[in-house]
């Protein structure tokens, strides 16, 4: 049980690739750790039997001034760049909640995670949002340290999956003005060691520290440092016409990146990202890593299926989804089928926890990539995605163009769709029985949004006939030739407040 003399800190984007590691962080070096979570089932089983877990949202004020009661020291890892809307106003009022209730609950430090660049250039969008929401954040009264940071590199982080996935893909490289475009990539593992040194910081003004890595470099840079580790021989061609719009499609084809988001992130690597005051090697006994060896780390955890976060795990990785209070559903619709397998439970649960990224969906998977390059098309998700772990699911993790709901080992998998759809979508698997005989029983739920969702359903169904009948027989049919389960992650209690 955590000691309730020291001081409580708040934690925001607990679920995302930042907050994720700087949760461990916290909870390691023994500090009273409140997460904000807007779905506290997701963050739940990932946190310590310390750490409180709130249900709350920065844009729902009431939740706010709940959660930030009695909060010293308030860390702030939110933003909305894979907004479907329009992601700087919804950063504006979000910052503006959050100062407004950290005011009011008289939290003294705020810990923000902003983005280099110099302020008196035309910066993107996105990063334009960044250091307004750091200026806004000072009108809580509280102590704001503000860290700017480049990419980071660490497995699982947006910049080394994009880096990656081009790297292994693509032989020759058709090379766009903006890899040529300076930065400081920081490694993942200092960039939580600054964050966590925050917390031991004197109380005083407000600072903004620039953070980064050992190294200058550009994209092109890291991207041949990746090949060299990687032994993979690669040319690269500059071709200067090639613009941030089709940079950002191109990506969204090739990589995990999908296009609104590869968008954003070019308009941002358009302009340098390099550190300028050196106050924060001055003022914190950190010694950050250059990029040789950040890569190396990136990769050893990759290679070990060791990435503890991953940037798609955060619920904005699916853009903002519907609000569905209001909205006025058809009759829902539900397809449910089941088979038996002379199997234990473990085993015909087996194929059904692996299911998605690189196992696929046991039917059909150029159809379920085609749905995928199509939800790409319409501002989607689409399916590069792929899933953090090949054996293990948690709630909130991402598959493919679906999230985890329910994961009960051995027993159930629920998915919630989130690719662009005219209703909400839900892929559900359970599995029950005794000794050597199991019922794996499928089910697909479609709530329809007017008539458009029930056309839609009802053109497609002969499709999902054959699908999801070919998706059970052979999840049955690997059911009875695979492997049982290997001892894996334990049953978590939910508690939220």
């Amino acid at each position: 049980m955590s000691d309730t003399s020291t001081p409580l800190i708040l934690l925001t984007g607990a679920t995302g690739y930042v907050g994720g590691r700087l949760l461990k962080a916290l909870e390691q070096t023994g500090h009273r750790v409140r997460c904000l979570a807007r779905r506290p089932q997701f963050l739940q089983p990932k946190v310590g039997p310390t750490t409180d877990v709130w249900a709350g949202d920065v844009l729902d004020p009431p939740s706010l001034s709940a959660a930030l009661e009695g909060v010293h020291t308030a860390y702030y890892l939110i933003h909305s760049m894979n907004s479907t809307q329009d992601f700087e106003d919804t950063d504006r009022r979000a910052a503006e909640y959050f100062a407004t209730a950290a005011k009011q609950a008289g939290v003294a430090r705020i810990v923000y995670l902003g983005g280099l660049g110099e302020s008196h250039s035309a910066l993107s969008p996105h990063l334009r949002s960044r250091q307004e929401v750091g200026a806004i954040l000072q009108q809580s009264g509280a102590q704001v340290l503000e860290f700017r940071s480049s990419i980071v590199i660490g497995s699982g982080s947006l910049s080394f999956e994009l880096v990656r996935a081009l790297t292994e893909r693509i032989p020759v490289m058709i090379m766009p003005r903006w890899v040529s475009v300076a930065t400081q990539p920081i490694a993942v593992e200092d960039l939580v060691a600054y964050l966590l040194a925050a917390v031991n910081l004197p109380l005083g003004a407000s600072r903004i520290f620039e953070i980064g890595g050992a190294d200058q470099v550009c994209y092109e840079d890291i991207m041949r440092n990746y090949a060299r580790q990687r032994r993979l021989p690669r040319l690269m061609l500059l071709v200067p016409m090639l613009t941030p719009r089709l940079s950002s499609l191109w990506l969204g084809l090739v990589t995990p990146v999908y296009a609104r988001i590869g968008r954003q992130l070019i308009d941002s690597i358009r302009h340098p990202t390099v550190v300028h005051d050196p106050a924060a090697r001055q003022t914190f006994d950190i010694n950050p890593m250059g990029i040789e060896n950040a890569i190396a780390r990136a990769l050893g955890n990759e290679d070990q299926a060791f990435a503890q976060t991953r940037w798609s795990d955060a619920l904005s990785s699916g853009g903002v989804q519907p609000r569905w209070g209001g909205v006025r559903f058809g009759t829902r619709i539900v397809d449910s089928r089941e088979v038996l397998v002379p199997v234990p439970p473990d085993a015909a649960f087996a194929p059904i926890r692996r299911i998605g990224g690189e196992t696929g969906w046991y039917y059909a998977d150029w159809l379920w990539r085609l749905r995928g390059f199509i939800d790409l098309l319409v501002g989607g998700v689409g399916s590069r995605r792929g899933r953090r772990h090949a054996e293990w699911l948690y709630p909130g993790e991402t598959v493919d163009f679906w999230r985890v709901e329910i994961f009960e080992q051995d027993r159930q998998l629920r998915l919630f769709a989130e690719m662009k759809l005219p209703g909400r979508a839900w892929l559900e698997f359970e599995v029950e029985g005794e000794g050597e005989a199991s019922r794996i029983r499928q089910t697909a739920i479609f709530d329809p949004v007017g008539v458009w969702g029930q056309l839609y359903w009802y053109v497609l169904y002969p499709l999902h006939q054959l699908i999801f009948a070919g998706m059970l027989r052979n999840i049955a049919a690997a059911a009875q030739q695979g492997e049982t389960t290997p001892e894996g992650p334990k049953p978590i209690a939910l508690e939220t407040r």
